[in-house]
């Protein structure tokens, strides 16, 4: 069923988009990923590396993950079963750190170095705004919309002034940007700078492997070489030394690792992602 007044294939694509990010943005579910990298665990072992998640919180999440396909749960013995990534949830894991490369450059700079779990989770809140994915989509290929022509092919059956809640939403997320009252919608810098995040779950969420994601229709560059190199990602250090500047300073910075998401206060309960705008907080 479309959604969209867009082409099949093109609404067909916003749907995948929008239904992976419905799976990893519900509170908690980057970080029980996260803990999940490398062997299978019981689940009192996850439990103890999410120390701060309170009683009865954890099972569900779990059961929700395994339902979308990211996590499997195996029983050996009735005593005994464990959960690990399935090889789509391994997967998935891989466009984390395009996630915080674009998070490190665009996002409003914190008072405070943050962890890339945090820089996830400030970012998925953007992009899971209701009907933010197909606007940002129409303004990337389109250039310049109207907000009666976007709500023509954002939201064909729907009443047209619909659209402007969600508009007025992305623009003070820092995503979009306009002239003033009447004037057409664009892309702003940050907005624009999305493509290799939405080229990523674009390949993720179709089977097709990450190097895809230059090739999207909308987002991507197929001219561009991406260099190898590896990412990198700051620390929140509990006290920032000369050798660790954060964000500010120039110095060199860790490569990353998936336990690098997390704060190294893991078993303090980590403070919920803020309402990210402008485009953070």
């Amino acid at each position: 069923m479309a959604i969209t007044g867009l082409p099949p294939d093109t609404d067909a694509d916003i749907a995948r988009v929008s239904e992976a990010l419905a799976m990893i943005t519900p509170r908690w579910n980057v970080r029980i990923l996260l803990a999940l990298s490398g062997p299978p665990l019981r689940y009192s072992e996850i439990a103890d590396r999410l120390s701060w998640l309170q009683n009865g919180q954890l099972h569900p999440k779990l059961r929700a993950l395994c339902d979308a396909g990211l996590v499997q749960r195996t029983e050996h013995t009735s005593r005994h079963v464990t959960y690990g990534h399935t090889d789509r949830g391994a997967a998935l894991l891989r466009v984390l750190p395009v996630i915080v490369t674009w998070a490190e450059e665009h996002l409003e700079k914190a008072d405070r170095p943050l962890p890339a779990i945090e820089q996830i989770e400030d970012s998925l809140t953007l992009l899971t705004r209701r009907h933010a994915a197909a606007i940002l989509w129409v303004l990337k290929s389109r250039a310049e919309v109207s907000g009666r022509a976007l709500a023509r092919i954002v939201m064909p059956s729907s009443d047209w002034t619909n659209i402007y809640p969600p508009l007025r939403q992305l623009v003070a997320d820092g995503l979009v940007d306009t002239a003033g009252i009447g004037q057409p919608y664009r892309l702003s810098v940050a907005g624009d700078g999305l493509g290799p995040v939405f080229g990523a779950l674009s390949a993720w969420s179709a089977g097709h492997p990450l190097t895809h994601a230059a090739q999207h229709p909308v987002w991507g560059h197929p001219g561009a070489v991406p260099a190898p190199k590896p990412w990198v990602s700051n620390h929140a250090l509990p006290a920032p030394t000369a050798s660790s500047a954060g964000r500010a300073g120039g110095a060199t910075r860790p490569t990353w690792q998936n336990r690098d998401l997390f704060s190294h206060t893991a078993t303090a309960r980590p403070k919920a992602a803020l309402p990210a705008g402008g485009p953070r907080r």
